[in-house]
Order: structure tokens, then C-alpha cells, then sequence
């Protein structure tokens, strides 16, 4: 039977969980449950945070399955379930304030020239973080994200395109060196 439920679609599983299909909803809880931690964590969740958070938005799309349509993708809406939780979250215990942030030079890279997506988004600020994580990570539109986080759309799209500015300029690779010296002879 486990066979099976592999093989199944999202949109079918997510069909048969509406039912009360409890395995069903599990394989999905299964294939989608590390990108729904891994997302919150890059809007800056600390990883028991991310694990809480994640377990409710589950918990939630359970509990709302009938609404999933599929006319995107499971991942996509179990997302957009967990980044709004994660809103919600922040702005009842009352963490997030918008101000305005300084700008910091970005850490050089490492020797190796490599940095991860992860590590790169830690050099934002925390609103272009979360910003940029809630366009980019749960696909939410800039009204939407102006929306959930109470913002003027204009400081939402400032800190978008600022933080994949940066973003862009950390993870460009530097420009070869190669056949040239520095030596005279």
C-alpha cells in the first residue's frame, strides 16, 4: 500500500486526505514537510520555531485539504499556509518592526569563493529577509506581502528589490583572473 501512495499525484492525495484519508495526508506531510521548514527557517525562524510552525500549517491544510484545488501546487499552498502562520506569529508576540535599516556591507565571501542561498540571506535585514523569503520562497505577491506584514506596498517592493540586489551581488561569482601577473621579470 505505501507503493501506492507514492506513485500518487499531490493533487490526488490531497483529494483522498479531504476524504479523511489520513495516509494519504501523511505521504504529502512526507514529500513537502522539509521545503515548509527550510522556507521558514530562510524567513528566519529558529529550528524548533520552523518545526512548530510547520506542524501547524499541516495541521491546518488537514484541516482545510477541501479547499486545495490544485490549480497550483500542494508545496506552493502548504507554503503560503506556513508563511502566513509565521507572520501571524511575529507580529503577536510582537518581534517584527518595521524601520528603517542601515546598510551594512555584506561579509566577504569564504576562501573557497562559494556562498549558499541560506548564508546570503542571513546578510539582509530582517524585513528585505522576509520580504524577499515571502516573494520568492511562498510565492506571495507584493500587495499580499504588504498585506500580512501591515506595510505600505512601496516598503515591500523597496525591500524586495534591495535585498535581491544584494542577494545577487553576494552569490555573483568574482571575475577570473586568469593569465595575468602581477610579477615583472
Amino acid at each position: 500500500m505505501a507503493q501506492a501512495l507514492i506513485d500518487r499525484h499531490d493533487v490526488e492525495l490531497a483529494a483522498l486526505a479531504a476524504a479523511g484519508g489520513r495516509r494519504e495526508f501523511g505521504e504529502l506531510v512526507r514529500r513537502h514537510s522539509s521545503a515548509v521548514r527550510a522556507l521558514l527557517r530562510r524567513m528566519g525562524a529558529q529550528p524548533a520555531l520552523a518545526d512548530d510552525i510547520a506542524q501547524d500549517a499541516f495541521i491546518q491544510a488537514f484541516e482545510r485539504c477541501s479547499e486545495f484545488r490544485g490549480e497550483g501546487t500542494f508545496a506552493a499552498w502548504v507554503r503560503r499556509i506556513a508563511a502566513r502562520l509565521y507572520i501571524k506569529r511575529r507580529a503577536k508576540e510582537a518581534r517584527y518592526v518595521a524601520e528603517v535599516e542601515t546598510d551594512e556591507a555584506a561579509p566577504a565571501p569564504d576562501q573557497a569563493g562559494l556562498v549558499d542561498l541560506d548564508e546570503a540571506l542571513k546578510t539582509l535585514s530582517e524585513p528585505e529577509r522576509l520580504c524577499v523569503s515571502l516573494c520568492h520562497g511562498a510565492g506571495l505577491s507584493h500587495p499580499e506581502i504588504a498585506t500580512a506584514l501591515n506595510l505600505p506596498l512601496g516598503t515591500v517592493k523597496s525591500h524586495v528589490k534591495r535585498g535581491l540586489d544584494k542577494l545577487r551581488a553576494r552569490l555573483q561569482p568574482e571575475p577570473a583572473t586568469l593569465g595575468r601577473s602581477s610579477h615583472v621579470s
